[in-house]
This record gives structure tokens, C-alpha cells and sequence, in this order.
């Protein structure tokens, strides 16, 4: 029955999109067969005054009937222009996390169930919500701790909306798995493997408690930073459901006015603004990746304050010396390095030439040189980087993917600010020096000390090492000996399975035929 509910759930949302005028607004005409006569049948359904608006406006209209948990799949797929395109990943991006409020009341028994408190015992004040998204909203507070109070910001999780997500999410793996099965093309993009991500993002970012871990974390790897920080998080007040921090008093990042009548160096604040999130990227591995202006603040002395760290991105050591080392290669023009990195890094398969890759990325790189610096992009970089690393079977790689969304994220807001800001020339200096820090003398000698450490423990598990050797030798004889069998209850497991599997997909397709023939009956 879940199948069949999240068939409906399905369906109800695709009619959504129609009648908003989204399908209608897609390049149809590059269209052929079912697909195009399905896109012609979707125009006659679109609302009349739809049509009068913009695709991103439509898209925006369309998700804010659908609710919260759209709000959140929407601006996921805007970090995949490998599966939506490029331009319905830039219409999703300007999706606003906007919602209405909800009671006080509702708010305040969330809190009191969440800390197991009472109101007054956690809060001196506790004031009406100030902001309002898809997953919490915001409410100023304020505290009284050793006879000193503090403002206070106190986020708290919408009602009902872990529930709603998870219904919504049995619709997001219907159409995913439909889609891996009849859309041959489309599984080279992992469509079920995309969802499997949206829900671990969505699942994290609905434990505050973890947003404030990541905001402790991020705090104490750049309290030697300059100019940059995060809010304090008040552990005391903090649990799943609420999140209390620091109340911090600053001008939004996209109120420019207001930046420039408090005196503020715009440039200044650009270039501190892409160095910064460089910096925590190379350096620490661990990055704010949602860090559009709504969740920037400027300080009275310039310092900019990076809030709502619901989603956070994560690059290993390696991945960060592959990545240094592709954006300083386009930085100096050493494309046969950019390319080698790209197959040392696995990224591209082996079968493919490493000169004929340098000769495409250089096809990339030599027309960002030598033009004015308002005209160099990361942004059309990383799209024409999306192209060619498709026709060389590059598979997609989701954390690289979150990486490049918020680099062009962050390259936009710099360019609100500064015009004429140049991209490469700011990133030169922090990617230089993490190359010169750390694949230089110094980097060698951190590398061998990470190896004798690796070395040591293994010299440690050599005797549970050489166990399990022994028990695997042991095995693999008997396996060929007698070959490879199924205990009799996983053979019937499996048969379960495939034909459970089946069964669903074929109810699903009933289940969205019908009711689309039963909605096109009561329009006519």
C-alpha cells in the first residue's frame, strides 16, 4: 500500500507542475514521440495566468503549493546540474527557503519536549518568530546565565515535517527506481543513489543537534581566521528539536545598500568572503555549502558571520590535493597536469587518453585568460567542465559536485559586491600556499609521518591480519571445490525480492495511468 500511496503522491505532484505551468516551460520542442506529445498535452492543462510568468517563477509557485519538502528536494537538485541541467539547476537555486511561520505555542512545546524543561526555566524572554524556512524557524530570545544576559537566536523544528518529508520521500524513490528501469540513459546519473543522498542530507539537517556540532566544529577550526566566524552554540538550550546560539548583530550580505551606507569595503569583503571558504575547503577539509548572502551577516567591523550550517560539505585529504592542484593547474595553464590529476584521481576511466583530456580541458581553460576580470566565471567553467568530463564516461562524484555548487554560490555573491571581482586572481594566493604547504618539503615530511603512523597500527593487527588471511584460504578452497552456494533461506530471499519489485513497479504504473486518465475525464 505504501507503493500505491507514494503512486498517488506522485501523480498529485506532477499535476502540480502541470497546471503551474513548469512541464510547459521546458524545451519541448527539441522533443520527439511520447515525450513530446505528453510536454503538448501538458500546455493545455497549464493554468492560463501561468503562463505569463517567468519558468523560475512558475517552479517557485509550484513547489510552495507542493510544501516544505519540495522547498528542500528543489534546492538539492539545484547542487546536481548533471542530472537537471544547468538551467533548471540555476531556476531551482533561486528557490527562496521561505515559509509562513507557525504558532508560538507549537514552537514553545517543541522546545519544552525537546529539553525536557520549561520555558521560563531555559529563556528569561522568548519573542515571535523572525524567520521562517522550509525545515525550523527562527525566534529571538533571551537568556540569564551567572547574572549576565545575552540575546539569543532559537531555532525550532516545523511541526510534523519529519513525517511529511518521509511520506514525500517513498514518492522521491517511486520515480527514482521507475526511472533507473525505463530510461536506460538516465542511470549513468544513479537517480536511486541521488535520493539515497537527499535523505542522509535531510535526515542530518533535521537533528539540530548535529547543525550544532557542525557549528562548534566549524568555529574551532577558524577562530584564528580573520575576518570570518560562525555563531556560539549554547549546548545547555540545545537538543533535536531546538537549536539556541549567539543572536549576531550585522547587515545581511544581499541588503548592499545598507553595506555601503556603514562604511563597509565591499572588495574587501569579497575577497575575504572566497579566500574564507578556500581556506576551510584546502585546509580543513570541512565547509559551510549553503552559503548564499540570506546566511551571511557583516559586522560592524567587517567580519563576516556565516549562519544556518544545515548543510555542510566534507573533502578527504586526497580529494583536496587533486582539488588544489586542477584549480592552481587552470590558474598557471598547466593543463596536462589538470588532466593527469583527473585520472590519478580516478575521475576519469583509464581506457581514455590523458593528452586528449589535457587538449579538451585546455579547450576550458584558455578563454578565461586574457579576458577583463568581470568576464572570467567560475560558474561557466564549471558547466563547460560538466560537458567535457561527460563525453569522457566521468562518473558523478556528489561530493565534488556540493563543492563546485557552493564555489559558484560563493562567486556570486563576490560579484554582488565587486563588479569587476576576479575569481582566480583572490583564489591564487590561498591555493599556492596550500600547494607550497603541503606538497613541498613540508607536505613530504607530513606524509611519511602519516605513513609511519598507517605502518604502526598495521604492525599492530598483523596477528588478527594473518587470522582472518588463514580463514579466508580456508574459504576459497572449499569454494573451489565445491563452487559458490546459496543457503536455501537467501535463495528465497532473493526471489522475494525481484518479484516484490516487480509487482510494485507495474501497481505504480497502473496507479499513475488511471489517475491521469480519471483527471483528463473531469476536464473535459
Amino acid at each position: 500500500m505504501s507503493t500505491v500511496s507514494a503512486g498517488f503522491r506522485l501523480v498529485r505532484a506532477g499535476w502540480v507542475l502541470v497546471r503551474e505551468g513548469v512541464v510547459a516551460a521546458l524545451p519541448g520542442e527539441e522533443l520527439s514521440g511520447l515525450p513530446k506529445f505528453g510536454w503538448r498535452l501538458a500546455r493545455l492543462f497549464t493554468r492560463r495566468r501561468a503562463l505569463a510568468y517567468e519558468r523560475s517563477d512558475r517552479l517557485a509557485k509550484a513547489v510552495v503549493r507542493l510544501g516544505p519538502s519540495y522547498v528542500k528536494l528543489g534546492q538539492f537538485l539545484a547542487t546536481r546540474p548533471d542530472v537537471v541541467g544547468n538551467d533548471m539547476a540555476l531556476d531551482l537555486a533561486m528557490l527562496q527557503d521561505k515559509m509562513h511561520t507557525f504558532p508560538t505555542a507549537e514552537a514553545v512545546a517543541a522546545i519544552e519536549a525537546s529539553l525536557g524543561r520549561k520555558l521560563g526555566d531555559l529563556y528569561k524572554q522568548f519573542g515571535d518568530p523572525v524567520a521562517a524556512a522550509s525545515i525550523a524557524q527562527v525566534h529571538a530570545a533571551e537568556t540569564v546565565d551567572g547574572g549576565v544576559a545575552r540575546k539569543v537566536a532559537v531555532k525550532v523544528i516545523r511541526p510534523g515535517v519529519r513525517r511529511r518529508f518521509f511520506q514525500d520521500l517513498e514518492s522521491y524513490f517511486l520515480a527514482a527506481r521507475l526511472q533507473e528501469k525505463y530510461i536506460p540513459s538516465s542511470r549513468r546519473l544513479r537517480p536511486v543513489e541521488v535520493t539515497e543522498t537527499l535523505a542522509q542530507t535531510t535526515r542530518i539537517e533535521m537533528d539540530l543537534r548535529l547543525e550544532a556540532a557542525a557549528l562548534s566544529e566549524l568555529g574551532q577550526s577558524t577562530r584564528e581566521d580573520p575576518g570570518f566566524r560562525v555563531p556560539s552554540v549554547d549546548w545547555e538550550r540545545t537538543g533535536r528539536d531546538v537549536l539556541t546560539m549567539e543572536w549576531v548583530d550585522g547587515v545581511k550580505m544581499n541588503d548592499i545598500a545598507s553595506l555601503q551606507s556603514a562604511g563597509h569595503d565591499l572588495k574587501a569583503i569579497a575577497a575575504n568572503l572566497i579566500q574564507s571558504f578556500l581556506r576551510h575547503t584546502l585546509r580543513d577539509g570541512f565547509f559551510h555549502a549553503d552559503m548564499h548572502p540570506g546566511n551571511l551577516f557583516v559586522e560592524a567591523n567587517g567580519t563576516i558571520v556565516a549562519v544556518d550550517l544545515g548543510i555542510a560539505g566534507r573533502l578527504g585529504k586526497k580529494e583536496r590535493r587533486f582539488l588544489a592542484e586542477i584549480l592552481y593547474g587552470f590558474i598557471t595553464r598547466d593543463y596536462l597536469r589538470v588532466a593527469e590529476v583527473h585520472f590519478e584521481a580516478g575521475y576519469v576511466p583509464r581506457q581514455h587518453n590523458v593528452s586528449s583530456f589535457a587538449q579538451a580541458i585546455r579547450a576550458i581553460g584558455e578563454p578565461i585568460h586574457g579576458q577583463p576580470a568581470e568576464t572570467i566565471s567560475m560558474a561557466k567553467l564549471l558547466t563547460l567542465l560538466f560537458e567535457v568530463t561527460e563525453l569522457f564516461d566521468m562518473a558523478t562524484r556528489p561530493e565534488l559536485i556540493l563543492l563546485q555548487k557552493t564555489m559558484v554560490v560563493v562567486e556570486g555573491v563576490a560579484r554582488t559586491l565587486d563588479p569587476a571581482f576576479n575569481m582566480w586572481r583572490t583564489a591564487e594566493p590561498v591555493v599556492s600556499g596550500w600547494i607550497a604547504g603541503n606538497l613541498g618539503p613540508r607536505g613530504l615530511l607530513t606524509d611519511a609521518r602519516d605513513g609511519g603512523k598507517a605502518m604502526l597500527a598495521l604492525i599492530r593487527q598483523a596477528p588478527e591480519l594473518a587470522a582472518r588471511t588463514e580463514r579466508l584460504s580456508r574459504e576459497i578452497d572449499l569454494m573451489a571445490e565445491h563452487g559458490l552456494r546459496f543457503d536455501e533461506a537467501t535463495a528465497r530471499a532473493i526471489g522475494k525480492a525481484e518479484a516484490r519489485y516487480s509487482r510494485s513497479g507495474r501497481v505504480a504504473l497502473w496507479v499513475i495511468a488511471l489517475t491521469l486518465v480519471y483527471i483528463a475525464w473531469k476536464l473535459l
